[in-house]
């Protein structure tokens, strides 16, 4: 897998965001940054903009994880790719939806991976790109 760029990982449970940061470090990301808050993952997209976004919605800071993943799609030229975590994935509102892909809690990193994975090769550059390396 080529690299997965800078990713940004917003996750309040310690041990989750560890794990996560590990298995996307071992799957190819160029660095990996984890916040516990909204507030610290602003300050992070106020750095640089991930290439992707992995984003609890139910943080203990009672922050909006919504919020921030359509500021993260309107920011720099090239919003990343978001993947919701939560245990209640039926209570994601209709107007963020369409925002990214949802990952109900719990799941294994590999789950994690395979999403990443599948939503990178679709798409018209997808296609282009397995195409030209053969995959």
């Amino acid at each position: 897998m080529r690299s997965l760029g800078r990713v940004l990982i917003v996750e309040d449970d310690g041990l989750v965001a560890l794990d996560i940061a590990e298995a996307l470090s071992d799957a190819g990301a160029k660095s990996v940054v984890t916040c516990a808050s909204v507030a610290e993952a602003m300050a992070e997209l106020e750095k640089s903009m991930p290439a992707l976004l992995v984003l609890d919605v139910h943080l203990a800071d009672r922050g909006d994880g919504w919020a921030l993943a359509e500021l993260a799609s309107q920011l720099g030229e090239s919003p990343p790719l978001i993947l919701f975590t939560t245990a209640t994935p039926a209570a994601i509102p209709a107007t963020a939806a369409g925002l990214g892909k949802v990952l109900p809690k719990p799941f294994r990193t590999e789950a994690l991976i395979a999403m990443i994975v599948k939503e990178r090769s679709t798409g018209l550059f997808g296609r282009i790109r397995q195409a030209l390396s053969g995959e």
